[in-house]
């Protein structure tokens, strides 16, 4: 444990924690709405604000956030209401997005690629206290709305229809949803990196749902995949020197397939009982001393 000794290792873990709570979190989001990859847009828009940011001598993680968010809310209207060319539109948005922030670390007088680089793919020795504030106040909104408004966005995330005809505000609901997405790619940019932070809202989610059959038990493991990942690759981070993203993302993959593979079982499993279920709903006699059949 002798890594906790570092001040920087204590920064990367309190990070990663908040990182490995918050990406899934909103990631179950995303993947029930079939907008897995937006995080990966939303990152390529944040490299604008990182370039911004060195260029006015700011903290890219508070600027880059504001990119993101006017970045998400343009992607959503253009999802709304951008019916034929709104493929097209997103598409200029993701790599102007990604050439503009390219561009402005170039202009900045203190940008250099080895800077740009620890934003792309995430770096634990540059997390800075300061970086560790930001990361904080904005995991803390994260997870009020995701926690506070958890059956609102469930809802809008199933069926928009539905969700309208109860009353409930689709369209602020879906804004929110993209600014929370865009304040989550922020947050974890510094850990796992923009390029890379996109996997970590969607593979511990994917990784659940192998196992799990509920919505609250999806969210659940979600966050604890998350949460596992981070902590694990950091470490390991500190003993190997390899990059954090691409081990934290590796490490994600890791329990999807085996997540995957115990999947396969269970299933079979389930429907056996399913069919037993089925058979005594048809007037099989359950056989006698078996509490279970007969509470079937």
């Amino acid at each position: 444990m002798e890594f906790l000794d570092h001040a920087f290792m204590q920064r990367a873990l309190l990070a990663a924690v908040l990182v490995g709570v918050t990406a899934p979190a909103v990631g179950i989001h995303l993947v029930q709405r079939r907008q897995a990859l937006m995080g990966d847009g939303i990152g390529h828009v944040a490299m604008t604000g990182v370039g911004l940011g060195f260029l006015m001598s700011a903290n890219p993680v508070w600027v880059a956030g504001l990119v993101s968010i006017a970045g998400a809310v343009l992607m959503e209207l253009i999802r709304m209401y951008g019916r034929t060319r709104g493929d097209i539109a997103l598409a200029l948005l993701f790599y102007g997005g990604m050439a503009g922030g390219v561009l402005l670390t170039s202009l900045s007088p203190d940008g250099s690629n080895a800077n740009l680089v620890s934003y792309l793919f995430g770096s634990l020795a540059t997390v800075s206290q300061e970086d560790v504030v930001a990361i904080c106040v904005l995991a803390a909104f994260v997870l009020a709305v995701s926690l506070g408004l958890r059956r609102q966005l469930f809802a809008v995330s199933q069926d928009e229809e539905f969700a309208r005809v109860t009353g409930l505000p689709v369209r602020a609901l879906n804004l929110l949803v993209a600014v929370t997405a865009a304040v989550t790619v922020t947050v974890a940019m510094r850990v796992v990196g923009l390029l890379l932070v996109s996997a970590l809202m969607v593979v511990p989610v994917a990784a659940a749902q192998q196992l799990t059959r509920s919505f609250r038990a999806t969210f659940a493991v979600a966050v604890l995949i998350g949460t596992a990942v981070t902590l694990a690759g950091t470490v390991t981070t500190y003993y190997q020197d390899v990059p954090p993203g691409a081990t934290i993302v590796l490490l994600a993959i890791a329990v999807f397939v085996v997540f995957t593979a115990l999947a396969a079982p269970l299933a079979r499993r389930r429907a056996r009982t399913a069919g037993a279920a089925t058979g005594a709903y048809d007037g099989v006699r359950p056989s006698p001393g078996t509490a279970d059949d007969v509470k079937v």
